[in-house]
């Protein structure tokens, strides 16, 4: 039995180099594009969670703040979790491609208020944005969890992303008047400014990594172990070291 194991091992190995050898694979690398999606996430979250928190603005703040929303916040972050498929990283992919697309959603309703065709201060809008947010914030626990395998410096990002969005979630279904500056929108307003700054290091983290071509700031990444618990089962073709689209992921 145990020489039948060792021959099929050793068969299966050897037929693994022999596909190696006979395969070419052409990957493009790519800058990482978690740079540009943090970044958009972190300028847009921290502006709205500021004025959320009543530390400026009035009724009319979110028509002012919807296109830049829409663009840096949206646009720019989906663009990022289009292209984190470039670089074969299934969480920046979702956590990007989610977000962006609910800062672009951000930017068009607040217009649609603006220009009257909504009414932003009606129970069905508190109703539909409060189930919004705890969908948000489901998703993005389940992004926390597989960020565990990242760094941890992208666990705190979505970790406190999603406790943010959850806050504003209970604040929009619970209050019957959600009132920027009280009660848990002020508690998830200063949660999500929380999560923006996290989101801008990492973001700085990783562009100074690409431009110093060593760590500068630390993320707390943890060692990667193929398919723990059961051991490895595949060996991907890629480089050991290189830019994403190269290697896995950022």
């Amino acid at each position: 039995m145990e020489a039948t194991t060792v021959r099929r091992e050793r068969h299966s190995a050897n037929g693994a180099r022999a596909w190696e050898d006979r395969t070419r694979v052409f990957l493009t690398p790519i800058a990482p594009p978690s740079i540009l999606g943090l970044f958009g996430f972190a300028a847009a979250t921290f502006i709205v969670s500021a004025h959320l928190a009543g530390w400026y603005g009035s009724t009319e703040t979110p028509l002012y703040l919807a296109p830049f929303c829409a663009m840096f916040g949206g646009v720019a972050q989906f663009a990022a979790g289009l292209f984190a498929f470039r670089a074969r990283d299934g969480l920046a992919t979702a956590m990007h491609g989610m977000w962006g697309s609910f800062w672009i959603a951000f930017g068009i309703l607040n217009v649609l208020g603006a220009t009257g065709a909504l009414a932003l201060d009606s129970s069905t809008f508190y109703d539909a944005f409060g189930y919004w947010f705890f969908a948000l914030a489901a998703i993005t626990v389940c992004g926390t969890l597989a960020a565990l395998a990242e760094s941890i410096g992208l666990v705190r990002v979505l970790g406190t992303l999603s406790v943010g969005a959850a806050f504003l979630a209970i604040g929009y279904l619970t209050d019957s008047t959600p009132t920027a500056g009280e009660g848990w929108l002020l508690a998830g307003a200063w949660v999500l400014i929380g999560s923006a700054l996290l989101a801008a290091y990492v973001a700085t983290a990783m562009m100074m990594e690409g431009t110093f071509g060593r760590v500068v700031l630390p993320l707390g990444k943890l060692s990667r172990q193929a398919n723990v618990p059961g051991g490895e089962v595949t060996v991907p073709i890629e480089w050991d070291r290189g830019e994403p689209g190269i290697r896995h992921g950022q």
